[in-house]
């Protein structure tokens, strides 16, 4: 239009110039700035269209002018104007851009817009919101989290005292969707568990999440190459997404989530600050409830509520939750001892005996319920979590086979296979047991009276255990004894106070008689 209103003024000071002023044609080109043939081309058609004064000119509007010049009207009829609102909404979503959304315009409306006059009119609209451009929000693409500078706040009941506590937010850029919840604080469990319940609470991931580097969440603040904290790395994994810290001091990097935070404060922490909570998990549900009504609420310049959107544009891109939740784990390292085990929180883990001889360092994740360790990136043990101080936690595999085979002996073991030989050698071990401190202090005397077995038999290793018994001779030595002196063939007397009689005969023995 501002065109076509140009040329109109210019093609009238032609005239003026050629009637009222008389000027030949280049003095008018230089004049309007335009060419001589352009001069003439415009007095031709006004002396053809009938016209020979500037007066009749004067009296005629632009439209009847340039229609008696130019014959029809040049100016085109009103044009559609595309919905700049749904334009926007409409490239948030995974795979739209400008041009797709200009040719489903045209399919509307075939007499609309040229793509440049559209793309002109969709950034005029932007500039009328106020929008710095810096991030175009993907729909799926990205979740930005942050904490609150204002703090709700719950009583302790006993004491009466106010708690400051946290509120964590969380946002998808594409439709605003806002998740926000409280925590007693910022450390590591909570920072992790707020994101595993906001991972659930849309149910799914983004494909990157945007985050402060906090210490909870970065352990090497960076501008350009932050180091990501373990386990927050572990649970990115976990759910399929990835961590992207935002630079020091940038809050552009993360605004939709800033704009996020000071709603949740507008909209939740200013609906409660007469209310009283008395445990985190009442205040939670406080905040449950006031999210629906804040995702519910329309948006004026979207003319869609956060959860509308949601389901349009985000939900359906969400990378999908794995079957289990994400644990929190502590991470540590430490070297195998020389009895293959590690040291974690104060109780002991076995790991495989191979690692005790090169003395390996290890990694061991530990979670609420498991221990896990791992060696040169490989899981080598897992063991049930134990809070027992000083306590031992060791699996049969991990030990060597001859610790592997003491170990396997009890008391219950022994005497059975003391049984097999006979009832005496079964006494003389159980009184061997019950003698000893502790019971593995005679697992080795049993076994040694056991083993003798192979080498005398079991009749005579029964015989002698009887002997060994009837004298009380309670150890491996006096079997051995017995049995290598073959004293266990010799009949055990019946009555251990009256003397054996001699009934040998023999040219050094005298008998009685010889005194007389």
């Amino acid at each position: 239009m501002a065109t076509e209103r140009l040329i109109m003024r210019k093609t009238r000071e032609i005239l003026r110039q050629k009637w009222v002023l008389e000027r030949p044609h280049r003095a008018i080109a230089a004049s309007v700035g335009t060419s001589a043939g352009a001069v003439g081309n415009v007095v031709a058609r006004a002396r053809a269209a009938g016209l020979s004064s500037f007066a009749e000119v004067e009296g005629l509007d632009d439209e009847t002018l340039e229609a008696k010049l130019y014959g029809e009207a040049t100016t085109a009829p009103k044009r559609p104007e595309p919905d700049c609102a749904w334009i926007h909404r409409e490239r948030a979503r995974a795979g739209v851009t400008l041009e797709l959304l200009h040719h489903e315009y045209l399919e509307a409306h075939p007499t609309g817009y040229a793509y440049t006059a559209f793309c002109d009119r969709y950034r005029s609209w932007l500039k009328r919101r106020g929008l710095v451009m810096r991030q175009v929000y993907v729909a799926g693409d990205k979740m930005l989290v942050d904490y609150s500078g204002k703090k709700p706040t719950i009583v302790d009941v006993s004491t009466g005292e106010v708690i400051d506590v946290e509120l964590f937010v969380a946002v998808l850029g594409a439709s605003n969707y806002t998740y926000a919840e409280a925590t007693y604080s910022q450390r590591g469990p909570d920072w992790i568990g707020s994101h595993v319940r906001a991972y659930e609470f849309f149910g799914g991931a983004a494909r990157a999440t945007v985050c402060d580097q906090l210490k909870s969440g970065v352990t090497k603040s960076c501008r350009y190459e932050p180091s990501v904290q373990r386990t927050y790395e572990e649970m990115a994994s976990h759910y399929g997404t990835t961590v992207l810290p935002a630079r020091p001091r940038s809050p552009r990097d993360k605004a939709k989530v800033e704009v996020a935070v000071q709603i949740a404060q507008r909209w939740i922490l200013a609906r409660i600050r007469n209310e009283t909570f008395f445990s985190l998990s009442s205040l939670n549900a406080r905040i449950r409830e006031l999210l629906v009504e804040l995702n519910a609420r329309v948006m004026k310049r979207y003319g869609k509520s956060r959860a509308q959107l949601f389901e349009q544009i985000d939900k359906p891109a969400l990378v999908a939750l794995p079957s289990a939740r994400f644990e929190y784990g502590e991470w540590s390292s430490a070297r195998v001892n020389i009895d293959y085990h590690v040291v974690f929180d104060h109780h002991l883990y076995s790991v495989p005996h191979v690692l005790a001889e090169v003395h390996e360092l290890v990694e061991i994740c530990a979670t609420e319920r498991t221990v896990e360790i791992s060696a040169r990136g490989k899981r080598v043990a897992v063991h049930v979590r134990s809070r027992v101080r000083g306590g031992f936690s060791t699996k049969t595999e991990h030990m060597p086979s001859s610790h592997r085979a003491h170990a396997e002996w009890s008391p219950s073991r022994i005497l059975a296979w003391a049984e097999k030989v006979g009832a005496s050698t079964r006494g003389l071990c159980q009184a061997i047991l019950l003698e000893r401190p502790h019971p593995e202090q005679g697992y080795r005397s049993c076994l040694g009276i056991l083993r003798l077995s192979k080498k005398y038999g079991d009749a005579r290793l029964e015989a002698a255990c009887a002997r060994a018994l009837g004298v009380r001779a309670r150890s491996y030595r006096h079997v051995e004894s017995i049995l290598s002196n073959g004293l266990d063939r010799v009949a055990a007397r019946e009555d251990a106070e009256t003397p054996a009689q001699l009934t040998l005969t023999h040219e050094n023995v005298r008998g009685r008689d010889y005194y007389h």
